[in-house]
């Protein structure tokens, strides 16, 4: 970090303008022999210190400024100056949101199933002079935090409960990562669950156990069907019994609905053609396909 804030000092626009029109103009003034060549030194002396104190921070950044090693403030954005050789810009901490991917790979769960879960985390820093001074590499602090909350909830939680309720496994989490952020000014805005990946084996399993399930409730509904389809018949069989030309109408609809496709053969039980008739109609049906 410090190396780039000093990359940052020597090399903005500013700086370099001022220092090539300084050194331009000092080389004029020599080569015209204008002023001695001891003026023309310090002169360029000059020049570098005004040079060197002119800084420029970005529009999303804050200079944490330190003079002779003590924290003496914050600046920026925008162009700001220091005092070459008693103060110096330590680094340049960015306050836009920013993103940390992080997994926890083989960890045991409660019920002792080894998975891989991938989270990320988007955090920000709302306070710069604590982020500079309160720790040494938050970026670096933040992922290791969030890696080992995430397994520590890992291992609290069923397999059930992490497939189930990833909304409050990241709730959970972001509860553990703000409770050691925010002493370093730092806030973490977001976690999420990204995915969770269980072995091969056990996915089987669990595809199996599924699909059984699946069998089963197809299976239960068929049999409530079938229960609604007997009491339906019940109740028509008390219409039926005591009505002859309901059963009687009845039996010529089924014929007809038998016989109407071309080809077609239909078996009645024998008891079928005394109880409604059947014989006659089918008799009939038969010599008008014949007429045909």
């Amino acid at each position: 970090m410090e190396a780039n804030s000093i990359s940052k000092g020597l090399l903005n626009p500013i700086s370099i303008t001022v220092l090539l029109l300084g050194l331009g103009s000092c080389a004029a003034v020599f080569y015209l022999g204008l002023i001695p060549i001891h003026f023309l030194a310090g002169l360029g002396v000059i020049v570098l210190i005004l040079a060197s104190s002119i800084n420029i921070a970005d529009q999303w950044e804050k200079a944490v400024v330190l003079r002779m090693g003590k924290y003496r403030g914050l600046k920026g954005p925008g162009i700001y100056f220091i005092i070459p050789i008693v103060d110096r810009v330590h680094c340049y901490v960015d306050q836009r949101v920013r993103v940390i991917v992080f997994k926890a790979e083989q960890t045991l769960t409660k019920d002792t199933v080894p998975v891989n879960v991938d989270a990320i985390v988007y955090w920000t820093v709302w306070d710069v002079e604590k982020a500079a001074l309160e720790v040494q590499d938050y970026e670096n602090a933040i992922y290791y935090i969030a890696q080992t909350g995430l397994r520590d909830i890992i291992g609290k939680h069923e397999l059930a409960d992490l497939l189930q309720d990833r909304d409050k496994i990241a709730d959970d989490l972001q509860v553990v990562l703000d409770n050691n952020t925010n002493a370093w000014g730092i806030t973490c805005q977001t976690v999420g669950i990204k995915d969770i990946v269980i072995p091969q084996g056990l996915a089987d399993a669990m595809s199996k156990e599924a699909q059984a399930e699946r069998e089963r409730r197809a299976r239960v509904i068929l049999g409530t069907a079938e229960t609604e389809i007997a009491e339906k018949f019940a109740k028509a069989s008390e219409q039926y019994r005591d009505n002859p030309v309901a059963l009687h109408l009845r039996g010529m609809n089924m014929l007809f609905e038998g016989l109407k496709e071309k080809g077609s053969m239909v078996i009645v039980p024998s008891s079928a053609l005394e109880s409604m008739n059947l014989g006659a109609m089918g008799g009939l049906a038969a010599l008008a396909k014949t007429g045909e």
